[in-house]
């Protein structure tokens, strides 16, 4: 199967830049029996999920990893983008079979300062991420985020695949790492929105579900959801269970290959509580439908039942798991999702659940419907 099998044409000006108030996006279904398509709005979702369906949706919540700071010693401007980070491992204590960095002397000092002051939040933590200007930001670099809160250090120790860096942070002033990046990141909006995030995107780049901090993007099916829409769900006596996975950046990871079965998804981490689990194993049991509420949970759950042979099981894991046509579906039979980007991994998980033929003929009547594509656009269901 080719990459180049889900290429389809999109005009720039139907990327969604701004998000549309929730509860107010268009909602494109489709039958994925006939092929059928119907035109909606999300307010109609309790017409098309039935009386005791599950919906699952997925509680991640999003924290700006995007940091704005400075070189040090030059001044220079620096991003760096959080991608993930190593919780178990303090700054100090690192494997020693990982390369050691020959720190400059301002390095050191910035560092012994840190380990050596009166925060016990100096030890700090190990991150990969995302810099720039790459090019000169080599093992042993040093940038300085400071804001009103406080001061954020952070040191390059080793370059890594695609222009990623393993950095470590620690805190010279301010309450701690968690608390200066929430207060002074910016939301890390995806790379097809071409503007600056505003104060709005701190709450609309992050659904109602959102509960568990860990994500770098947004679980966008969720995004279009709302109190009153909520209440309409409950009212037509559909239920209602959530899972948490954290979305990484794979998810706009580029698929670099000509065949499909050649690339590779990044592990995503997610957790399914104890009630989740039973919630989910029971409506298994009862063969009643499981409506996926995005990718993301698609993903986590087709993955959970793999692991536990046939049933979801508690606990925490990584979804490793590739989905594309030819895939073996054992836990949903619907899926609220966003249009997705062409050639991308998350438009094969959807052409896997419906045919590819049927997904692209979907997206070519979006496309003459003026639907909005992406994070910030519309909606589609899949049933």
């Amino acid at each position: 199967m080719k990459v180049a099998d889900f290429e389809f044409s999109l005009p720039a000006e139907l990327v969604a830049q701004t998000a549309a108030p929730r509860g107010t996006s268009r909602l494109l279904v489709l039958d994925r029996a006939n092929g059928d398509v119907t035109h909606a709005t999300i307010r109609d979702l309790p017409c098309f999920v039935r009386t005791g369906d599950l919906l699952v949706a997925n509680d991640t919540r999003v924290f700006p990893a995007r940091l704005l700071g400075r070189r040090v010693p030059s001044g220079g401007a620096v991003e760096c983008l959080l991608l993930s980070h190593e919780p178990s491992m303090l700054a100090r204590d690192l494997p020693s079979d990982q390369p050691q960095p020959k720190a400059s002397p301002k390095a050191e000092a910035q560092r012994a300062k840190a380990e050596g002051g009166s925060h016990a939040n100096g030890v700090g933590q190990i991150w990969t991420a995302l810099m720039h200007p790459g090019q000169k930001l080599k093992p042993g670099a040093l940038a300085r985020f400071e804001g009103a809160e406080g001061v954020l250090m952070a040191e390059v120790l080793a370059r890594q695949y695609f222009g990623r860096r393993r950095i470590r942070l620690w805190v010279e002033r301010g309450p701690g790492i968690d608390a200066l990046v929430d207060a002074m990141g910016h939301v890390p909006l995806p790379p097809y929105i071409h503007r600056e995030d505003t104060p709005e995107d701190r709450q609309r780049y992050q659904t109602v579900f959102a509960e568990h901090r860990g994500s770098i993007a947004a679980p966008t099916a969720g995004l279009h959801f709302d109190e009153p829409l909520l209440a309409a769900i409950d009212a037509a006596r559909i239920e209602r269970a959530s899972i948490t996975l954290h979305v990484g950046y794979g998810t706009f990871k580029p698929v670099r290959v000509e065949d499909v079965e050649a690339h590779e998804v990044e592990a995503e981490r997610y957790e399914i509580s104890e009630r989740a689990a039973h919630a989910i194993n029971r409506a298994l049991d009862q063969h009643r439908r499981i409506v996926a509420v995005g990718t993301t949970t698609t993903r986590a759950l087709e993955d959970a039942v793999r692991r536990g042979n046939g049933r979801i099981a508690t606990g925490a894991a990584e979804a490793d798991i590739f989905i594309y046509p030819g895939f073996d579906f054992r836990v949903i039979s619907g899926l609220l999702t966003n249009f997705h980007l062409p050639r991308s991994s998350l438009l094969m998980l959807v052409s896997a659940f419906a045919g590819r033929e049927r997904v692209l003929a979907a997206y070519h009547d979006a496309v003459e419907q003026r639907y909005r594509f992406y994070s910030y656009g519309d909606a589609m269901l899949v049933i």
